[in-house]
């Protein structure tokens, strides 16, 4: 099958300023990239639009609806063809047999719960097959989650691990690297990566480093105590020689802003230094994660299972409050950087609880007439942990501050359930229309070299991310005086507008702007 691309402006990726030319697509991949014209099977005018490579998104939570809805309409409908799972130490694989319920929960808040698939897996080389039997629409990488890992180890306790439970996870994450894994993510402040100390890091980021893997890490404080966080992870890669990949890179709450400075310079102290650093972002002042963050750690101590218990018992309760309310040295409070009246509800499981979608903690406790915090409690109660969350903290100075940092490049990091945050729909489109198109932060050429060569490089993603023969035919065409996102956080799932075509693979997904029912799916599952 051969596909022309006649008469388009060419962002190749690579950083270059745009040029005019045709394009020729052969199968899978590129073949010709030039201003004559050849015979093909099919021709696309592509006069007044851009062709660029597909976007790649480095920071996905579409971990389990790749397996209940493949086609992934809110990624490709903005242009994103290749996706990086297993973010923040928390996904679905490994998954030892006797935690799968207990994991599900856990789980649930960020990626979605259902009983439509097999559970039983347990390794990432079947969970990565598991997806190539569900025939993605876009590219699924994977990040080996420190959270599982440290689990099949050594369960779900809040303590150290022993120098016998290290070995024991290094032998895991081989395991997974083994399978095609591009390295190791963590969250440290999810459980159960949250109790690991730093040395525990150090030592299985050597394993990573041995395989050229990125480690992908939601830092530990992202607030109060962020330079000394950023110091614990650039330590991580100084000590154990991995590359290291701040997700999401943002400071919250006014209180704060006072440290980006500091931030920036600790940066230009590593690229100094030699350790390898990178970051991604999302483009907008408010974040997405599961509401269960806003308790202290220790609540979460042995899992979703011992919480419930926890959430019932009126003295864990008052413990809870305290710790909220005084702070615990080291850990990033939500609540006291955010308010309860800037975090948003945005899914829960329950039927029942489907009305105080989109209302803030503080309307929620108004509207179930209870204070604040047993209306909290009571709601993670009664959906096991399975809510998710929005929480202003930021502005857009700073949101541009850091995307023209050379280390950025572009995510979305958004959950897929229940309303979400606008970014699922439109963080690429809204990247290249409102800061690049309207206020000129970046140049063009810039802007698509952050959302496609830029993350391909960093992670080791090969033949993807520049428009080049021989490269995979990942392509978006789209019109740059029209380009825009239309989600909002009240009516956050709207597709955007100037994405025309999109190709993965080569199969034409997308054809001006409406999603093709009729193509087969044609993602591939990456491995390093």
């Amino acid at each position: 099958m051969r596909t022309q691309i006649r008469n388009v402006m060419i962002v190749d990726g690579s950083g270059t300023k745009p040029f005019p030319g045709n394009i020729l697509l052969e199968d899978d991949k590129i073949s010709r990239i030039g201003q004559k014209d050849v015979p093909a099977d099919v021709v696309i005018d592509g006069h007044g639009l851009y062709a660029v490579p597909g976007f790649i998104d480095t920071h996905s939570h579409s971990d389990l609806c790749v397996l209940t809805q493949p086609e992934l309409r809110p990624k490709i409908m903005q242009g994103i063809t290749t996706e990086v799972l297993g973010q923040d130490g928390i996904s679905m694989a490994p998954l030892p047999e006797p935690y799968i319920s207990s994991w599900r929960k856990n789980l649930a808040g960020l990626d979605g719960d259902s009983d439509a698939i097999d559970w039983h897996y347990h390794t990432t080389a079947a969970y990565l097959s598991a997806i190539e039997q569900a025939k993605p629409a876009i590219n699924e990488a994977y990040l080996v989650p420190h959270g599982n890992v440290r689990m099949e180890a050594m369960g779900l306790a809040d303590k150290p691990a022993s120098p016998a439970e290290i070995k024991r996870m290094q032998e895991i994450l081989r395991r997974e690297l083994e399978a095609g894994a591009y390295g190791l993510s963590t969250g440290l402040i999810y459980i159960p990566c949250a109790y690991a100390k730093t040395e525990e890091l150090i030592e299985l980021c050597k394993v990573v480093a041995a395989y050229d893997g990125s480690f992908v890490i939601h830092q530990r404080s992202e607030a109060d105590t962020i330079l000394e966080s950023m110091q614990e992870v650039l330590r991580i890669g100084r000590e154990s020689g991995v590359k290291v990949h701040f997700s999401h890179f943002k400071v919250c709450g006014r209180q704060n802003w006072k440290y980006i400075d500091g931030m920036l310079k600790l940066l230009d102290e590593a690229k100094a230094e030699g350790i390898r650093v990178s970051f991604d972002q999302y483009p907008y002042v408010a974040g997405s994660t599961m509401l269960g963050v806003v308790l202290p750690p220790w609540a979460h101590d042995g899992g979703t299972n011992q919480l419930m218990i926890r959430l019932k018992d009126p003295a864990a309760r008052k413990r809870m409050i305290h710790d909220i309310e005084y702070g615990i040295p080291g850990w990033d409070n939500f609540i006291a950087f955010a308010g309860f009246d800037q975090i948003y509800i945005t899914s829960v499981k329950t039927k029942a609880n489907q009305p105080l979608v989109g209302l803030s903690l503080t309307e929620m406790a108004e509207k179930r007439h209870q204070n604040r915090y047993d209306a909290l409690f009571d709601l993670l109660y009664e959906e096991e942990n399975a809510v998710g969350m929005v929480d202003f903290y930021g502005t857009e100075d700073h949101v541009k501050t850091f995307m023209q940092r050379p280390e950025m490049n572009l995510c979305t990091d958004g959950l897929l359930a229940g309303k979400p945050h606008p970014r699922v729909f439109g963080a690429f489109p809204r990247f290249l229309g409102k800061y690049v198109r309207e206020e000129k932060a970046l140049t063009m050429e810039q802007a698509i070299y952050k959302i496609t060569k830029k993350p391909a490089a960093t992670l080791g993603i090969e033949k993807r991310g520049e428009l080049r023969p021989g490269n995979y035919a990942d392509l978006v065409l789209f019109d740059p005086a029209a380009i825009r996102d239309k989600g909002t956080f009240v009516n956050p799932a709207q597709y955007p507008e100037g994405i025309q075509d999109v190709f993965v693979n080569g199969v034409h997904l997308v054809r001006d702007g409406i999603y093709q029912t009729s193509q087969r799916r044609n993602g591939y599952v990456l491995r390093k």
